[in-house]
């Protein structure tokens, strides 16, 4: 096992096994992460002996995350709880607040527990981007309309994360559900100025800032009245509002460099730059080995002394 500290860069591998190829990426000195698909679950048995393969390749061991919110995002299903959309939980809350928060922190500590036992550090929840009935791709995703019923069910999640030994990432920063185009598949555009932002998204993100919450993701959306770059390319969104304005001090993942609402920013060194010099701690990079194996032969960003801290912060400590 190879001591290194972890580096800025969090990518995938292909299947159940780790390839050879794969174990020598992982080891590389740029790479702070890894996350999981459908694609490498077969099992829970399974699961257990990959994520442990993972661990064992250096130390401190990788962060080993999964998109796992429940409802179309779920991407570890047989042998482990069906977790309802978060839609569900905003129903409830309609007719039951006190219900509803007792529910999702319920659903915190399942997902907390049924991940830390098979290895993973943390998945990529909650989202608490507001369901305006325009996106699809966020759709029952979202909590509810109200900012308010996000901000208490999200923040009921985290707590049950929190209580069972894991972190949460809130996303996708500074909200993604009022446009209706898809960021996997072309950038959007959302032209509201940001006082009608601070008036709505924002104060779930801000609720769960004060509250602690470990990591921020932001969203491959252009708010053109507040600055020209994407969020998760922009300084002003990620050090002035995020950082500066809301305080957040935990780690900042970028949303998956691969995908098409990031290609604007150019290549994929240029993304991984961007990101990072806005100020992304770790960029994703899925579904694209070249990219991958370009960013480990050439990307030479800064090593920044907060990285080691944040990720502490995000790591569950399994086994």
């Amino acid at each position: 096992m190879t001591t290194l500290p972890r580096g800025p860069l969090m990518l995938d591998v292909g299947e159940l096994e780790l390839s050879p190829e794969e174990r020598e990426r992982i080891a590389h000195p740029l790479v702070g992460g890894v996350i999981l698909f459908k694609r490498n679950y077969a099992d829970p048995t399974q699961l257990e002996a990959l994520t442990k393969s993972i661990r064992r390749l250096r130390d401190p061991a990788p962060l080993i995350a999964v998109d796992h919110e429940g409802g179309r995002v779920q991407r570890f299903r047989d042998g482990f709880t069906p977790i309802p959309p978060m839609r569900t939980l905003g129903t409830l809350w309609d007719r039951d607040v006190a219900a509803a928060a007792a529910e999702a922190k319920r659903a915190g500590e399942t997902i907390a527990d049924e991940l830390r036992a098979h290895g993973i550090d943390f998945s990529f929840i909650p989202v608490v981007d507001l369901d305006y009935e325009r996106s699809s791709v966020i759709g029952d995703r979202a909590f509810h309309r109200n900012p308010n019923a996000v901000a208490h069910l999200a923040a009921a999640l985290c707590a049950g994360l929190r209580s069972h030994g894991m972190a949460a990432v809130i996303k996708h920063f500074p909200g993604h559900g009022f446009v209706a185009a898809d960021s996997h598949t072309e950038l959007p555009i959302d032209a509201r100025p940001l006082s009608a932002l601070e008036k709505e998204d924002l104060i779930p993100f801000g609720a769960l800032v004060r509250q602690g919450v470990e990591g921020v993701m932001p969203a491959h959306v252009t708010y053109p009245e507040v600055d020209e770059h994407p969020a998760g390319f922009s300084r002003v969104w990620l050090q002035d509002i995020l950082r500066g304005r809301l305080g957040f001090d935990g780690l900042i993942f970028s949303d998956d460099l691969s995908m098409a609402g990031a290609h604007v920013v150019g290549d994929i060194m240029a993304r991984a730059d961007a990101a990072h010099a806005a100020g992304c701690d770790m960029v994703l990079v899925c579904n694209d080995p070249g990219a991958i194996v370009a960013l480990l032969d050439g990307w030479k960003p800064d090593r920044r002394t907060e990285l080691e801290r944040r990720c502490a912060g995000m790591a569950c400590g399994a086994q």
